[in-house]
């Protein structure tokens, strides 16, 4: 089916994923972005970007994506990709197997650098949990065997984004007539206020207690946030203590 009509009942949108570093999006950050453009049904374009997010990767994200720190080193950082991802997304509602997971990573990412990122959804995650039985497993991978629908490389963006698209077409092909509304895309909520830089202090500060008690940091000092530096800064105190 790939590349094929879309009998689904919304027939243009993005669909897209991420791999972050983690799963908060309050600490952990953005690691590539991949998206299909489906316009009247059809796929019109991709986007696959990786992204250096200023910090180490975990070796637990490196086995499951095969992304490496060598791989982003040289790639730009988010405030690069963005203005080019968002362009490619358009005003389109967005699609993606548990939709509300990346659109939290994207909007803090675009308020946090003057953007606005407001968008109504379409969750293949909830549809498989609508219309799969209730003891089979409803990870991408997982979803896509029970429905058949072919996949790439799992847990990397642009394979996962198109996995999703294909999902959904499938899905709707199969049981739209059951539940339209399922469907269709639905407000995405998010709310975040922009975090503010860190001040030179906080800097001072953090550096200071990493070099007294002899602590590497994963994370680029001059990348991290007010709130994140004074989070870090607490922790450090809480378990090592203060400087002597």
């Amino acid at each position: 089916m790939r590349g094929g009509d879309c009998p689904a009942p919304v027939r243009t949108y993005t669909a897209l994923d991420l791999e972050t570093t983690g799963l908060d999006p309050k600490m952990d950050r953005i690691l590539e972005i991949g998206a299909v453009r489906v316009t009247d049904g059809r796929e019109t374009a991709r986007f696959s970007r990786l992204v250096n997010p200023g910090r180490e990767i975990g070796e637990k994200v490196t086995e499951l994506t095969g992304i490496t720190g060598e791989m982003v080193e040289n790639c730009p950082h988010i405030a690069a990709v963005l203005p080019e991802f968002l362009e490619f997304c358009g005003d389109v509602p967005i699609l993606g197997h548990n939709i509300l997971f990346d659109f939290r990573f994207l909007k803090r990412a675009a308020v946090n650098h003057g953007f606005s990122f407001e968008r109504k959804g379409i969750d293949t995650l909830a549809l498989c949990r609508r219309f799969m039985p209730a003891g089979e497993k409803k990870n991408l991978g997982a979803a896509c065997r029970y429905f058949g629908v072919e996949t790439g490389r799992s847990h990397r963006a642009l394979d996962d984004a198109r996995a999703a698209h294909e999902l959904y077409r499938e899905i709707a092909r199969l049981r739209e007539n059951e539940d339209r509304e399922a469907f269709l895309p639905k407000p995405l909520e998010y709310k975040i206020k922009r975090e503010q830089p860190a001040s030179k202090r906080q800097k001072e500060v953090l550096r200071d207690l990493l070099k007294y008690h002899k602590i590497t940091l994963s994370a680029q000092i001059d990348d991290l946030s007010r709130n994140e530096i004074s989070r870090i800064t607490d922790k450090i105190i809480l378990k090592y203590g203060r400087i002597l």
